[in-house]
């Protein structure tokens, strides 16, 4: 990671910095997801679900990050103008806008030409038709209330991103009024893309849409009138659960009341289809209290989401090519399966480096602490598990076994506090002691602790082990998240994770770590330290290089000691996912820094930081972390962050995951002073790909 020598750079005046919009720094990313799906070189099914995967991130932009925009421009401090909520808006509706786009004019046609084909009502043939009517009275019907609107019929309750129809009736209801408006909600439970049997396909794969079954039959809802006009709508509500943790008194039942009511939420976007009539789009802005720019007409199916639902149920038994290569991450070699992980780590730490490398051995590091009698306490910071977890499972039998287990859940962690409170209550129940962090303080930090009484001595001794993550403790996204994890038995490393738990349960202060950075605390600080050391040695005229991997990068102070640094003559690359609000190469200001994202078949989430200030090993430092370079990170969340001492692994961590990213050519894109951003090339090198090839697995299709 050396850089040449720099020549002495003499401090010059700096220009203002307008820093980019977070906002439209995210809905960049999604448009770079967006392109995922008009690779010619991902194969189809793939770029079905890119663009599922951009309908599924926008829906949380508008639930989270644009309904906080709305208050902020409501605030009497005006934190955001009503203009940059207008700019945000509009940038939103382009890049729908395009997606609708791509669905209609590269991914239709070209699932067409593979013979896999949506079939509307009017293109169905007499038999098809038959088929989706008998459907329609024995699956539908049954579950569908539709509500006519009249005084004592009031506009229902729309729960966030539930779908429904609109209609407009002719004539008069059964009791000889004319209430014109009726509202059907679509079912959840009900699957939303259904394939037609084979015999009636006409050699295709051949899929109908449960709202197009709705459509056909939806004058049959109202007997003996007629339905002039229809059309489907969606709305999206602000879903940020907001507690007063100040105010409760206990933070699980008060989110457990809140989680009744997160579905509506202050309503900020309606969609509907394009061919929705005026008339009733107004009717609907006016009932969720909505200006005209919050209305989204779309050109196909409201919620893209649901065709994962059509890609999971598409045959490619004679076609593998349109899905990625299985892909199957590996043991790591350096981690013999027969034998004791604590043996081997009392031999020296393992790194791990998924999904590249398999998140089995996490599973089996906690079981064979399940498992084994010397064993005696077991602590773990839970954010995102999901609602079925093998570590979880494995928690509570450590409980009913009765060591000590102490299990910090992060009951805030957006989306998923549902399923932490379950997790939390079936802890409890079987004698686990369960936590809840700090108030006001969401509990990111990824660690896993284990204290075992080694054989030996007058009673033996206790020693700690740790597993310590950049962001994973669910083996399902880890098969597609790209995060590095860390086995150790260090004294240093595993008394500072200790200190972490026992300030997460005790509120008291403790020791300033030993090796861990912690969030709030001197994260924050010793990267502005280390980002002056690379920014003084450039002025000396010293090796001097900056390589930082994160998701994303909006702390202002941090992007000022990068940018410090830049000016000074240090080498600085950053490899920032989503959300970048440094504007990179502005003459003056930031030259030189090269800000480049890569958008591949795994979702790129390891928080790495490369920092070298001299000639020696000793003005080196690596980090891994949880920790994004947001202000939130490192201010309002628990996040640690620690130093890869061991040359071979910290050399391994810059060969495998900084290194084949700055070289990648065809999942690569820079990011212009604009915001802008634009891909390097359309072939070349995938470091992802590489690095699958590089661990024995299969490689993907493409590239």
């Amino acid at each position: 990671m050396n850089a040449p020598l720099p020549t002495e750079v003499t401090a010059a005046p700096v220009a203002p910095l307008t820093l980019l919009n977070r906002e439209q720094a995210i809905l960049e990313f999604n448009r770079r997801v967006l392109r995922q799906a008009e690779r010619a070189d991902v194969p189809l099914l793939e770029r079905l679900r890119y663009l599922c995967i951009v309908s599924s991130n926008l829906d949380e932009f508008f639930e989270v990050r644009f309904a906080d925009m709305l208050d902020a421009a409501r605030e009497p401090e005006r934190l955001v103008s009503h203009a940059e909520v207008e700019r945000v808006g509009r940038a939103a509706h382009a890049l729908i806008d395009e997606q609708y786009a791509v669905f209609n004019e590269r991914i239709m046609p070209a699932l067409q030409l593979e013979r896999i084909v949506i079939v509307n009502h009017a293109e169905r043939d007499e038999a098809q038709r038959q088929w989706v009517a008998r459907y329609f009275e024995r699956e539908v019907r049954p579950l569908l209330i539709p509500v006519g609107l009249d005084p004592a019929h009031p506009f229902p309750q729309v729960a966030n991103k539930s779908l429904h129809f609109i209609a407009r009736l002719s004539g008069k209801d059964a009791f000889g009024r004319a209430s014109r408006i009726a509202i059907v909600k679509v079912p959840r439970v009900l699957p939303r893309v259904i394939k037609l049997p084979r015999e009636l396909s006409g050699g295709k794969q051949a899929f109908v849409l449960l709202t197009s079954v709705i459509r056909a039959h939806l004058e049959d809802l109202f007997g003996g009138r007629k339905v002039e006009s229809f059309a489907q709508f969606r709305v999206t509500r602000d879903s940020d659960l907001e507690v007063d943790e100040e105010e409760i008194a206990n933070l699980r039942h008060a989110l457990r009341s809140g989680l009744t009511t997160r579905h509506f939420g202050r309503a900020v976007r309606l969609e509907v289809v394009s061919t929705c009539p005026v008339e009733l789009s107004d009717f609907l802005l006016e009932q969720f209290d909505l200006p005209a720019a919050a209305l989204y007409r779309v050109n196909g199916p409201v919620n893209l989401v649901r065709l994962n639902e059509l890609i999971d149920q598409t045959d490619v038994t004679d076609s593998p090519e349109l899905r990625f290569t299985p892909h199957e991450p590996v043991w790591p070699a350096t981690l013999p399966r027969t034998k004791s992980i604590f043996d081997q780590l009392r031999k020296g730490d393992v790194l791990l480096h998924h999904p590249f490398e398999a998140f089995d051995p996490v599973v089996s590091f906690l079981r064979e602490a399940v498992e084994d009698p010397d064993v005696l306490a077991i602590k773990q910071t839970i954010y995102r598990t999901g609602s079925q977890s093998v570590l979880m499972d494995l928690l509570i039998e450590a409980a009913r076994r009765g060591k000590e287990v102490l299990a910090v859940v992060e009951l805030k962690a957006r989306f998923d506090e549902e399923a932490n409170i379950n997790w939390a209550e079936r802890l409890e129940a079987v004698g686990a002691q369960v936590v809840y962090g700090i108030v006001g303080y969401k509990t990111h930090a990824k660690l896993l602790m284990v204290t075992r009484r080694e054989p030996g001595g007058s009673g033996g001794k206790l020693r700690r082990y740790a597993h310590l993550s950049t962001g994973n403790y669910n083996p399902k996204t880890a098969r597609f998240y790209t995060d590095l994890g860390y086995l150790t038995c260090d004294r240093d490393l595993t008394a500072d994770a200790d200190m972490v738990f026992r300030q997460l349960a005790s509120l008291g202060k403790v020791r300033t770590p030993r090796k861990m950075l912690l969030a709030p605390f001197n994260m924050h600080s010793r990267m502005l330290e280390h980002l002056a050391q690379v920014e003084a040695a450039a002025r000396k005229g010293k090796p001097a290089r900056l390589v930082v991997k994160i998701n994303a990068l909006t702390d202002a102070e941090l992007i000022d000691g990068i940018l410090r640094a830049a000016r000074a003559g240090a080498k600085v690359d950053l490899i920032v996912r989503g959300a970048c609000m440094l504007p990179p190469d502005l003459p003056g200001v930031s030259d030189g820094v090269v800000v480049r994202s890569i958008v591949g078949r795994f979702l790129e989430h390891s928080r790495i930081c490369y920092f070298r200030w001299g000639d020696t090993d000793a003005e080196e430092a690596l980090y891994l972390s949880s920790a994004d370079w947001m202000s939130r990170n490192m201010f309002r969340r628990i996040e640690v962050a620690w130093p890869v001492n061991d040359p071979a692994l910290r050399q391994r961590v810059i060969d495998e995951a900084l290194q084949p990213y700055l070289h990648d050519t065809l999942d690569a894109w820079q990011l212009g002073p604009d915001g802008h951003s634009t891909r390097i090339s359309d072939h070349g090198i995938s470091a992802q790909q590489a690095l699958m090839r590089h661990f024995g697995t299969s490689p993907t299709h493409f590239g």
